[in-house]
């Protein structure tokens, strides 16, 4: 009699454990499907070809593109939150704009003689008499000539875009003469 009872309360604890491991195995998979997991950690993997991700080329290369691609289509969120007139033009190009059109660099009188070389110097003033130098301003990078200063009593030839009046002067009162270039 005993052995009966024995037998049906094992029937019993199976039936019991494999309800609830069945029920169990439902229950996690319910979750499983729902919950949202860690990433996959890539260290586990080492020697599967395709790493979890089916058979070769199905988890394709670049799914959004490379670079700056899609910035008008998928990307465009983001391309407008993080780089606002990254795309499109904005006004008219001027085309005849002359540019930079008040660049005029100026050089005084006290400093004219400062372009030309210390030998070139010594040997008009042993010769007054002789050929007037010509000082060319504007290939030394300036374009007017302002009259500050005092030239040496000797004739220069000074080559320039503009000149002041009383740079004019000063260079025409010593004997010289201006020379304008385009």
């Amino acid at each position: 009699m005993y052995h009966l009872f024995s037998n049906l309360n094992f029937k019993k604890t199976l039936a019991n454990r494999i309800f609830s491991r069945d029920f169990s195995h439902h229950f996690l998979f319910a979750f499983s499907a729902v919950m949202p997991t860690k990433k996959s950690k890539t260290r586990k993997l080492r020697g599967h070809v395709s790493h979890g991700h089916g058979r070769i080329g199905k988890h394709r290369k670049h799914p959004g593109g490379r670079g700056n691609a899609g910035g008008m289509h998928h990307h465009r969120i983001n391309f407008d939150k993080y780089h606002p007139g990254y795309f499109g033009k904005v006004g008219m190009r001027h085309y005849h704009l002359k540019r930079n059109t008040t660049f005029c660099p100026t050089i005084n009188l006290d400093k004219l003689w400062t372009l030309v070389t210390e030998q070139t110097r010594e040997n008009y003033s042993k010769k007054p008499d002789g050929p007037a130098p010509v000082i060319d301003v504007v290939r030394a990078g300036y374009f007017k000539v302002l009259g500050k200063g005092k030239l040496p009593k000797q004739p220069v030839i000074v080559k320039a875009k503009f000149f002041s009046r009383r740079a004019e002067e000063k260079i025409k009162g010593v004997g010289g003469a201006c020379v304008l270039t385009a």
